[in-house]
């Protein structure tokens, strides 16, 4: 898959898919582009019964003696989840090997659930040696056994006697999928520098809890993602994603002023008689930003052509959790000068 914006949408459509809704209504699933996409594909197709995909997802080494016997394995499921962990990869003889930790939920028909917890290994086979046929990443094995632990705490840590396996960023992966399935349709593949779409910038703020006593339980950090979203001639847009603990993420959304702007002359636009401030409203996307740390603050400058004589900017503050409006800006006047007038300020004490 060519597309890194595209590849995390499947990864966010693997998501859904395991998640316990009826067959028909899942989205289909069938991405061999990366170990993980593999095996949510594969539970993909059992949750929708497609019980020919899902044996297709295995290499020689089939996961039962017959295709018989590897449907009749799912008499009386309702569906089942998938959970991954962090893979590990080695190369042997023009092949690839990945380790990849699952924790696996089936729920019956009558709801209850059995947990399995183990490793599957997937194998890509090097494309430039291959003849048609091709072979993509496909499953050499899989090693499931009953587990006690709650679904949640079911990835094992290793795979049989290796090392620990490196712990997956679960809350950058949820923050990479929640932006490709807001924005694999609207935001550009690739940003300015040639690097791949669907990455992220990321900023870890350190702050205080306010509701707090001041002390040491109450200091948190919180991560900040900033994707990239389009470039035009002279303006960039940015999508951020804010996360204060581990089981919260969400789309920032910018309070930002509506404006009423009255000309001299409004022919020209070239001298302002007055802009206020008549609403303020949600903008989901902020124009030529960046995140300040030495100050927790997001700041924007947007442009209303390519001189720059005219357009707004402001300034977005970090406290208590979230970004809040502290200034405003706006250069209304078309004059082929920069000068700004503050229409909000809560920087200044009153």
């Amino acid at each position: 898959m060519n597309n890194p914006l595209a590849a995390s949408l499947a990864t966010a459509l693997g998501l859904l898919a395991a998640m316990p809704v009826l067959a028909a209504e899942l989205p289909y699933l069938d991405d061999r582009s990366t170990p993980e996409a593999v095996l949510n594909s594969l539970y993909n197709a059992v949750n929708r019964h497609e019980y020919a995909r899902a044996w297709d997802y295995f290499g020689e080494d089939k996961p039962a003696k017959d295709f018989d016997t590897y449907i009749k394995g799912f008499d009386g499921t309702d569906h089942v989840d998938i959970k991954t962990g962090g893979e590990a990869s080695e190369g042997a003889a023009g092949s690839i090997y990945f380790t990849v930790p699952v924790a696996v939920r089936a729920v019956a028909s009558d709801g209850s659930e059995k947990i399995f917890a183990g490793c599957y290994t997937l194998r890509q086979v090097n494309g430039e040696i291959q003849s048609p046929p091709f072979n993509p990443i496909h499953i050499e094995k899989g090693e499931l056994k009953p587990s006690t632990a709650a679904f949640e705490d079911a990835v094992p840590a290793t795979c049989g006697d290796g090392p620990p396996l490196p712990k997956k960023d679960t809350v950058l992966e949820r923050a990479k999928a929640m932006f490709a399935i807001d924005y694999a349709s609207q935001c550009d593949a690739t940003q300015p520098d040639g690097a791949a779409a669907g990455e992220p910038e990321e900023h870890v703020i350190h702050y205080t809890d306010a509701a707090g006593d001041g002390g040491v339980n109450d200091e948190k950090a919180a991560r900040l993602f900033r994707f990239f979203c389009s470039m035009g001639a002279y303006n960039e847009s940015a999508v951020y994603y804010l996360s204060t603990d581990a089981d919260t993420l969400r789309q920032v959304q910018f309070a930002t002023p509506e404006l009423d702007i009255r000309y001299e002359n409004p022919d020209n636009q070239e001298k302002v008689e007055s802009v206020g401030i008549i609403g303020f409203q949600a903008d989901e996307r902020l124009v030529n930003s960046s995140y300040d740390d030495a100050n927790k603050s997001i700041t924007s400058n947007n442009k209303w052509r390519g001189v720059g004589d005219a357009g707004t900017s402001g300034t977005w503050l970090f406290r208590n959790g979230q970004f809040s409006l502290v200034q405003f800006d706006v250069d209304a006047s078309f004059d082929g000068q920069s000068n700004p007038e503050t229409v909000l300020d809560y920087n200044t004490p009153p």
